[in-house]
């Protein structure tokens, strides 16, 4: 039942694993009780035939880990929008006097970046995009992703410009993690991973 409730490319991860587990124990514990000189004479292609099982499983491990987080991600396709609460004050009206009401124009506050940085505020307060590039450049995130803004190359994650992930599939994925991704909600307090999905959901592809 495990099995049949794996994905494509996690059946794929489990089969070239357990295709150089096999090899593995057969080289150690079955041949040796036949052949005790085993490799002897064979032991250039027994050297040829353990690096290339090292080297398909450990791209099996980077190809397959990095599609299926792909996948992950985007299989999130609903968009949460930010909930806005409008309170309204009742009016008391006296019979002899006439009340005006004053209505004061909403303040957008835009954040200052340094020169060269083209990240602007997310819509509603979500987070804090400067403060979320600074986050973004100390934590693993760069190390792992590709991002022109921020400048980092990682490869083992998906490409944030490529997959232009918005505010709330962001939120999602560094609280809960994924595929090879990690969770990082014990080591983030929200509002730290409000203001990297607000940096990386503003620049990305851009």
């Amino acid at each position: 039942m495990l099995v049949l409730a794996l994905s494509g490319w996690q059946l794929g991860l489990l089969g070239s694993a357990i295709c150089f587990i096999a090899f593995a124990l057969i080289v150690a514990i079955v041949v040796p009780r036949s052949k005790p000189e085993f490799p002897g004479r064979y032991l250039g292609w027994f050297v040829a035939v353990a690096i290339v099982f090292f080297v398909g499983q450990m791209t099996a491990v980077f190809l397959l880990a990095n599609y299926g987080e792909g996948e992950a991600v985007a299989a999130q396709t609903t968009t949460t929008a930010p909930s806005t609460t409008t309170t309204t004050s009742p009016t008391t009206t006296s019979p002899t006097t006439t009340t005006s009401s004053t209505t004061t124009p909403a303040t957008t506050t835009t954040p200052t970046t340094s020169p060269g940085t083209t990240t602007t505020a997310a819509a509603g307060g979500q987070g804090d995009p400067v403060q979320g590039r600074k986050l973004f450049l100390s934590e693993p995130c760069a190390g792992c992703h590709t991002l022109k803004d921020a400048g980092s190359t990682g490869t083992v994650g998906p490409n944030l410009d490529q997959l232009k992930p918005p505010y709330a599939k962001v939120v999602t994925q560094v609280t809960n993690g994924g595929a090879i991704m990690p969770s990082f909600k014990s080591q983030l307090t929200s509002q730290q991973i409000a203001d990297i999905a607000a940096y990386v959901s503003s620049v990305a592809g851009k």
